[in-house]
């Protein structure tokens, strides 16, 4: 099951008929925010596993305010950004959803590796979904506003509404740097089948 919450709507999404029917009963008379919080759904319906909530952030042209860049830019399947994410590992390159950028990664390089990387994933309604991930040792130092810039500026030229998805504090503060605007959250629940 997946609950967006963008302002005042809400979108829930169920994978079957038969949840579909669970999640109605079980949700129809909670507000928006409560849709949102793994807590009150957990009262609700019984779930196996909960990932996020992570908040969704959109970027409108006009608002974006770049940094210097002086990321190169390399094609998605480059084999030093593959080593980046199993540098990182399998939770931090899933959260990242690097693996998935449609487009080229805009990347920075330190001792010959990839340090950072950012790029997008190409999704319906001309949005671009942004991806950025930085190695463990090299964090803390401006490497993600840096590739991230390079590659927000990549998507609006290309007339793309830009949306970043960050759980931590420090994802949406590069975010923000940049102009994003936090609009909504999104929940993703692995109901009980029964």
């Amino acid at each position: 099951m997946a609950v967006v919450v963008l302002g005042d709507a809400a979108l829930v999404t169920v994978p079957t008929a038969r949840m579909a029917d669970r999640a109605t009963t079980a949700l129809r008379d909670l507000g928006t925010q409560e849709l949102a919080d793994p807590d009150r759904l957990h009262d609700r319906l019984r779930i196996n596993e909960v990932l996020g909530p992570a908040h969704l952030l959109f970027l409108t042209p006009s608002r974006f305010r770049p940094v210097p860049s002086v990321a190169e830019r390399v094609p998605g399947d480059d084999p030093l950004l593959l080593a980046l994410l199993d540098r990182c590992g399998p939770a931090d390159a899933d959260e990242s959803a690097l693996a998935d950028i449609t487009s080229s990664a805009r990347v920075l390089r330190r001792d010959g590796q990839i340090a950072a990387a950012a790029g997008h994933e190409l999704w319906p309604r001309s949005t671009a979904h942004l991806s950025i991930l930085t190695d463990p040792r090299h964090r803390r130092r401006g490497l993600a506003l840096d590739v991230a810039s390079a590659a927000v500026a990549d998507a609006l030229s290309q007339g793309l509404l830009c949306q970043w998805r960050g759980r931590t504090l420090a994802s949406r503060r590069v975010a923000q740097t940049l102009g994003f605007q936090e609009t909504g959250f999104q929940l993703s629940l692995r109901l009980s089948e029964s």
